[in-house]
This record gives C-alpha cells, sequence and structure tokens, in this order.
C-alpha cells in the first residue's frame, strides 16, 4: 500500500451534486480539498427534473451562466393527472414570486454532473476519476483520512481532517456503521427509458413535469422534458406489485403499465424509444445520525425520498451547501467534532419531513391536489412553495398543518368504518 503522501483538509468521497457542491464551497473558502469519484466519467442517471430551490446554491457555486447558456430545457411548473386523466392547473413556480429563481431546467445528469465536477476543478479542487473508496480510516472514534483505490490500481492512504461522505445510494458510511433505516411504507421500484418524438406541450409548458397515474392508481409515470427532442419516462410503483409480483422482462412490465395510463400513451403515439427500459428500486431512507468525529454525511448517503416531486438533486446540493459551511467553520476553529459538523442536522432534517408529509399525501389514494386545495385554498402558496423547494426559506406551517389535519380526518373515517 501507497504510504500517506498527501494530506487535505477535506476529503469528499463521490463525486455527484452534493459532494461537487460540498467540495466547491469549501475550495472557495480557501481549504485543500480532494474528490474522489468511483466512475471513470460521469454517467447516466436518473433524477433529471430539479427544484427550482437549486438555484441559490447555483449562484454560490458560480454555475448559473452554464446554466442559462446549456441546451436544458427550462421547466416552470409541475403538473398533475388524475387517474382518470384529467388535468389539474399547473403548479406554476412564478405564481408568488416572479424572481428568476421561479424558474429551473430538466438536465441530462451525466453533463450536469460534469459541469458541477469540471466547476469544482476550476475552483481548486484536486478532483480523481475512476477512484474508489475503500475504508474511512479512524484513530478511536475520530475518522482521520481514507483508503482509496486509484484508476491504475493498489491502495493509498490519505490524511484528512474531515471526511465527507457523498457515495450515494451505496451511503458508504451510513451502512458501514449500521445508521440505514429504511422507510417500511415507501418501498418502491421504478422502470424507466427515453423517448425521441413524443408530444410535448408548448411555450411556457414546453419543460414542464408531468405526472400521471394509472387508471387502478397502482403506478404513476413522470414525464420530463429533455433537450434533443427526448423526453424521460418512468413508472413508479411498490416493489412488490411493479417487480416480484409480475412475470416479464422490465420493457414488458413497463408496457403493461403504460397501457394503464392512456394520456401518456396519447403523448408517445409516434414516438420511438432511444433507450433499453431500465430498472432501479427507490427506497426511501434515512441515517440515525448526520455526523460524527471527522466525518459527515451529504446528499443521499444521508437520506433519500421518494422521486415524486424530484427533491434528490435539490437535497443533495442543499445538504452539500449546509455542510460545506459547517466544515469550514469547524476547521477555523480547530474543531471537527461531532457537534460541530452536524450542527445543520436539524434544519435539514425539517426540510426533509416536510417533504416527506407531502409524499406520504401524494401516495393517499384518497387525496388530491385539487380537492385539498378546495379545502384550504389559503395554503395553496405554502405548497407552491413546497413544489418550489423553498422548505428552507419561506414559512410552510399552514400547509403542513393541513396535511396533518387531512391525515388524521382521514385515520378517524377509517376508524368509524371499521
Amino acid at each position: 500500500m501507497e504510504a500517506i503522501s498527501q494530506r487535505y483538509d477535506v476529503v469528499v468521497a463521490g463525486g455527484g451534486p452534493a459532494g461537487a457542491t460540498a467540495a466547491t464551497l469549501l475550495a472557495q473558502h480557501g481549504h485543500r480539498v480532494l474528490l474522489a469519484e468511483r466512475a471513470k466519467r460521469p454517467r447516466f442517471k436518473v433524477g433529471e427534473s430539479l427544484m427550482p430551490a437549486t438555484w441559490w446554491v447555483f449562484e454560490r457555486l458560480g454555475v448559473l451562466d452554464r446554466m442559462r447558456e446549456s441546451a436544458f430545457p427550462a421547466k416552470h411548473s409541475v403538473q398533475f393527472f388524475t387517474p382518470s386523466g384529467r388535468t389539474t392547473a399547473p403548479f406554476y413556480f412564478h405564481e408568488f414570486d416572479p424572481h428568476e429563481s421561479s424558474q429551473t431546467w430538466q438536465v441530462r445528469r451525466s453533463e450536469f454532473d460534469r459541469m458541477l465536477l469540471d466547476n469544482a476543478a476550476e475552483h481548486g479542487v484536486d478532483v480523481l476519476f475512476g477512484t474508489r473508496l475503500r475504508e474511512v480510516l479512524f484513530e478511536g472514534e475520530r475518522a482521520v483520512g481514507v483508503e482509496l483505490e486509484p484508476a491504475g490500481g493498489g491502495r493509498r492512504e490519505v490524511a484528512s481532517r474531515v471526511v465527507v461522505d457523498a457515495t450515494g445510494q451505496s451511503a458508504f458510511l451510513a451502512r458501514r456503521l449500521g445508521l440505514v433505516e429504511t422507510e417500511p411504507c415507501l418501498r418502491n421500484a421504478s422502470l424507466f427509458t427515453h423517448y425521441a418524438g413524443a408530444r410535448r406541450d408548448e411555450g411556457i409548458d414546453a419543460g414542464a413535469t408531468l405526472i400521471l397515474h394509472t387508471g387502478d392508481r397502482r403506478a404513476w409515470f413522470w414525464f420530463i422534458p429533455l433537450p434533443d427532442d427526448v423526453v424521460s419516462v418512468g413508472v413508479v410503483g411498490p416493489v412488490d406489485y411493479l417487480v416480484r409480483g409480475r412475470e416479464g422482462d422490465p420493457r414488458t412490465v413497463f408496457e403493461q403499465e403504460l397501457e394503464r395510463c392512456p394520456p401518456l400513451g396519447e403523448r408517445l403515439a409516434g414516438a420511438r424509444r432511444v433507450m433499453p427500459v431500465k430498472a432501479i428500486r427507490d427506497f426511501s431512507y434515512k441515517s440515525r445520525r448526520l455526523a460524527g468525529d471527522g466525518w459527515v454525511l451529504a446528499g443521499d448517503a444521508f437520506g433519500f425520498i421518494d422521486p415524486i416531486y424530484s427533491t434528490g438533486v435539490f437535497l443533495a446540493l442543499k445538504s452539500g451547501e449546509m455542510a460545506a459551511d459547517a466544515i469550514h467553520d469547524a476547521l477555523a476553529a480547530d474543531d471537527p467534532s461531532a457537534a460541530r459538523l452536524g450542527r445543520f442536522e436539524p434544519e435539514l432534517r425539517a426540510g426533509m419531513e416536510a417533504l416527506r408529509k407531502l409524499v406520504y399525501a401524494f401516495y393517499d389514494p384518497e387525496f388530491s391536489f385539487s380537492e385539498f386545495l378546495g379545502r384550504h385554498p389559503d395554503c395553496r402558496r405554502q405548497l407552491v412553495s413546497m413544489l418550489v423547494g423553498n422548505v428552507y426559506r419561506d414559512p410552510i406551517d399552514g400547509v403542513l398543518a393541513a396535511l396533518d389535519g387531512w391525515t388524521a380526518e382521514r385515520a378517524e373515517a377509517a376508524a368509524a368504518e371499521g
């Protein structure tokens, strides 16, 4: 094994949005940062749809001009379809705030992730591709570095004052330390592909995310416009229904579900599939701890929420930003303790729990946005704010209380029927 030859203030494991954000912001503060990414180059990933609240992190990273100049379609709204195929009024993000941050983009993740990593390198981050994290090194309870496996083979130990685990859903440290808790009611799977030539809406709605239920409401589809006349289309449903309970390969099951969603079938009539149908599990989970002495988790390495509201990249960027600020302050105080590194855990969890409530409402078979807003018209502003992702910027107590009330009413009705 190669001896420790370099020492860094921070080593970041993982080159997705969380890792790239944390690394870039720490480098902006003048810290020496190494980022190790397992892949040889940014790869295809689902999670193409962004939330508008990512704008504020993009501003800090200095990538807004690149986003504006990109070919990524502008996203101004999200629109939900009922199981019967009826459309609801689009939720326009600018409805209550005309600021530029009320618009976002639909991205190709390989291009988007590469942009963030190039930006990190331009800010002075040492970026290594094809480099696998083998171990986080500890002295007692404190993380003091990492053991890496470079692309050419062998082993390399690197010392650091802080280790950031941004390894995505592999959640390296949380799983090693036995901290992962799976959401028992959100054990879903996704089947997804890309089409060329699908029918899109026009004007301001051309880049909208569409959410469509199947007629029996056992699954739902996303429809996300991408560059070059391509759309990302995926179906999400309980893993026991969509995978374990079905015969046939992913393509067969996908096509069976598509037949149950006529409004989507109409949009795809005449389109051609340009990517094989792929399958992934979307189990929601979270870690019981965010940080320890000398280490901190960011992005999916800390937790993952069902993809219905496109929260993944937003929470990755936001947690990476929060982690960077906490690490900078901890290093300035020469105190990379769990208490200092994890100081943002209550705030991060509160936002995630708010979004999780909205996810559970979506999966309630009796819930509909139109009926909910019919009962609570005063909640529309806060509901749109949540769909924007402003759970860390705007007050949302009113809509959360109304969602709790809805849940309580459903429980009382179910008890009365029983």
